[in-house]
């Protein structure tokens, strides 16, 4: 298969032909239709970040496609389902404290980086294999639509602290505008911002009635 490569930090992406994924038990393997390049993927490729990554990696958090293969232990999933490539894996011997990885892209510590040697390759290639838990069933979507499906990679991560926070639907909340993209996952939050932001801010009135953009004080 076809797959972007980075072999050291501070390299550019190599466009190289590497070994189809194999398929095991758990496991997942996926034909990659679109994935996501995040704002600050250079400071990562660069080493500036300094995250936990093994090279060399086909880099890629997350993506949308097409299962290609699936494990004996799979009983929903089928071949040709389209599916969100969740990135964040979590090892399955310790439910309440698991090591976490984000797929070809980071890990935290130590038991993250053992995570990260098995799961290791990610979205930017033609094929990917996932954790059987980490595909998420789409239904059917226009193949035209799929790069658009990949913002469910940014919206589904302010949606786990609303679920974290134990929010219910119709609750009022705040969020600063401080937080970058993770704020686009709240349509129904007051937005507070200032500057040309605050004009920004005011677009979601339309698509979000409950939306009130607010100017930011000082205090």
């Amino acid at each position: 298969m076809k797959a972007a490569v980075l072999k050291r930090f501070g390299s550019k992406l190599a466009i190289e032909t590497m070994p189809n994924p194999t398929l095991g038990t758990g496991e997942v393997i996926v034909d990659v239709v679109a994935t996501r390049v995040l704002s600050y993927a250079n400071e990562v490729f660069s080493g500036e970040r300094n995250y936990l990554l093994d090279l060399p990696v086909i880099p890629g958090p997350g993506g949308i496609g097409r299962v290609r293969a699936i494990g004996p232990d799979a009983t929903h999933l089928a071949i040709g389902d389209w599916v969100f490539c969740d990135p964040t894996v979590r090892s399955r011997d310790d439910v309440l404290s698991p090591d976490i990885t984000l797929q070809a892209w980071s890990a935290r510590d130590a038991g993250g980086l053992k995570l990260q040697q098995h799961f290791r390759h990610g979205s930017f290639a033609e094929q990917m294999m996932v954790p059987t838990e980490n595909v998420k069933r789409l239904g059917l979507i226009d193949e035209a639509d799929a790069a658009q499906w990949c913002a469910l990679g940014t919206l589904l991560v302010p949606y786990g602290g609303f679920l974290a926070a134990n929010l219910q639907a119709g609750e009022t909340v705040l969020v600063s505008g401080a937080t970058g993209r993770g704020g686009a996952g709240d349509g129904r939050g007051l937005r507070r911002s200032a500057g040309p932001q605050r004009e920004r801010a005011r677009g979601l009135e339309a698509p979000f009635p409950r939306s009130r953009p607010h100017r930011k004080t000082q205090r």
